[in-house]
C-alpha cells in the first residue's frame, strides 16, 4: 500500500533534518517504539510494540537511512520481524522545503506486511499504517514544536473545574 501526505512544522528544514536522524527523536516520535539505537551512518535498530486489530506484536527490525541531501530530502527504509504475528517492512521518502511557517515536509510511504497480519485484509492493515504515518509525523511536529501553549491548555482545563463545582453544589459536597 502507497500514501502520500504534507505538513507544516513550525521549525527550520535543518532542524527537522536533524530530528529524522536522532535516535532519540525517533525513539520518541515512532508509535509504540520502545527502544531504538544506533546513529544514520549505520543505520538503526528499533524494538516496537503495535496491537493491528486483534494481533499484538513486538516487532524488531533495522532502519537505514539512504539518498539522503542534508536539509532537504532523505529516505527511510525499514523492515521487523514480529514472531507469529509475522513481518513488515517498508519505506518513506521524505522531502523538506523551506516555507514562510518554517519548513514544508512531505513524504511518500509505502508497506508490506505478511504472515497473521496479511491475513487481517488491506482494509485494516491500510488503515493502521495509514494512523502510524500519521501520527509518527503528528508526534515529529510536536517535538519540534514543543508543547501546546500553556494559556489554551488552561483555558480547556477551566470549564471542566466550572463543572466540577456544579457537580458538587448539587451534591453538596465540594
Amino acid at each position: 500500500m502507497k500514501m502520500s501526505d504534507t505538513r507544516e512544522i513550525a521549525a527550520p528544514p535543518a532542524a527537522v533534518y536533524a530530528a529524522l536522524l536522532d535516535a532519540d527523536t525517533l525513539k520518541a516520535c515512532v508509535p509504540g517504539a520502545t527502544e531504538v539505537t544506533g546513529n544514520a551512518a549505520d543505520g538503526f535498530e528499533a524494538t516496537v510494540v503495535q496491537k493491528v486489530g486483534p494481533v499484538k506484536a513486538t516487532f524488531k527490525g533495522k532502519v537505514a537511512l539512504s539518498d539522503m541531501t542534508e536539509n532537504e530530502a532523505l529516505t527511510i527504509s525499514g523492515e521487523g520481524k514480529g514472531g507469529a504475528a509475522g513481518f513488515a517492512k517498508g519505506g518513506a521518502e521524505v522531502r523538506l522545503a523551506p516555507s514562510d511557517t518554517g519548513t514544508t515536509l512531505s513524504y511518500d510511504v509505502e508497506a508490506k506486511v505478511g504472515g497473521k497480519l496479511a491475513q487481517l485484509g488491506s482494509r485494516i492493515i491500510d488503515g493502521f499504517a495509514k494512523k502510524m504515518a500519521d501520527q509518527f509525523f503528528s508526534n515529529l511536529q510536536d517535538h519540534l514544536e514543543g508543547p501546546a501553549d500553556p494559556a489554551t491548555e488552561d483555558a480547556d482545563a477551566a470549564p471542566e473545574a466550572e463543572k466540577k463545582g456544579w457537580l458538587g453544589r448539587i451534591t453538596g459536597k465540594s
